[in-house]
C-alpha cells in the first residue's frame, strides 16, 4: 500500500511560474491513501484543490492555523494579535503590498500575509515587540502568525481525526513552514528549489525542483509499494 501524504502546494505542486502543475490532476486523484494538502494559503485554496481533484477535503491552511479533516475544523492562533502587528507596521509606513482588493487575506482566519515586497526588517522589528507573534517567510509571502502554530502541529490533529499517526505520513515541501511537517512525518522530502531550512530538516533533498521533484517522490513510493 502507498503511504498517506502531506503535501505543500506552492513550490511543491506548482511550476516555477506559480501555476498548479497539470500532473497533479493525473497522479493524485487515484492515490490510494489519505492526502493532506498543507499550505500557507487561506482555507478556501486547499479545499478547492481537493475538491477539483475529487479527493476528501483534508487540509491544513494558514501554516497550521486552520485544519480540516473528517468534517471537523480546528482553528488555533490569535488573529487579533497578528492584525495588531500589521496595523502597527502600517502606522510606521509599512505596506502590506497586495493592492486594494487584497484577496490574499480576504478569507484568512488566524494570520495576515504580506507581500515579499514589504519591508521585512521593519515588519520583524514590529513583530518582535509584540508577545506571541512571529513572522514566517515562505518565499511567497511574509506570514504574521501566533507562535506555536505550525503545519506539523496541525498534521497531528488531522492524522488523529483520520485514525492515523502523523509518522505514517510522507511529507513533501519546499519552505521554512514545512520544517515542522518534516519533523512529525515519518519520512520527508524537500524538492530541489527548497530553502535552506527545509533542505536541512528533510530526510532527503531530491534532485528535481517543483512538481518534477514531487513526481519523483510519488513514483518512488509507488514502486516501493508494489
Amino acid at each position: 500500500m502507498v503511504p498517506p501524504l502531506a503535501l505543500d502546494i506552492d513550490g511543491t505542486l506548482t511550476t516555477p511560474d506559480h501555476r498548479i502543475d497539470p500532473r497533479v490532476f493525473e497522479l493524485l486523484p487515484d492515490w490510494d491513501a489519505p492526502t493532506v494538502f498543507a499550505t500557507g494559503k487561506a482555507f478556501p485554496y486547499p479545499v478547492a484543490l481537493a475538491h477539483f481533484l475529487g479527493r476528501e477535503e483534508t487540509v491544513i491552511a494558514e501554516n497550521g492555523g486552520v485544519a480540516y479533516a473528517d468534517g471537523e475544523t480546528t482553528v488555533v492562533g490569535d488573529p487579533d494579535a497578528a492584525r495588531a502587528v500589521v496595523e502597527a507596521f502600517r502606522e510606521r509606513g509599512g505596506e502590506v503590498g497586495w493592492g486594494d482588493g487584497d484577496t490574499v487575506n480576504r478569507w484568512r482566519e488566524t494570520e495576515v500575509a504580506l507581500s515579499t515586497d514589504a519591508d521585512e526588517a521593519l515588519l520583524r522589528e514590529v513583530a518582535a515587540a509584540a508577545d506571541g507573534v512571529e513572522v514566517v517567510d515562505t518565499g511567497y509571502a511574509y506570514h504574521v502568525k501566533s507562535t506555536g502554530v505550525s503545519k506539523g502541529r496541525a498534521l497531528r490533529v488531522v492524522a488523529d481525526a483520520l485514525g492515523l499517526a502523523a509518522d505514517e505520513f510522507v511529507a513533501v515541501g519546499d519552505s521554512e513552514n514545512d520544517v515542522s511537517t518534516f519533523d512529525v512525518a515519518g519520512e520527508s522530502y524537500a524538492v530541489a528549489n527548497a530553502d535552506d531550512a527545509a533542505r536541512e530538516a528533510a530526510d532527503e533533498v531530491v534532485e528535481d525542483g517543483f512538481m518534477d521533484g514531487t513526481v519523483s517522490v510519488l513514483e518512488r513510493l509507488r514502486e516501493r509499494a508494489e
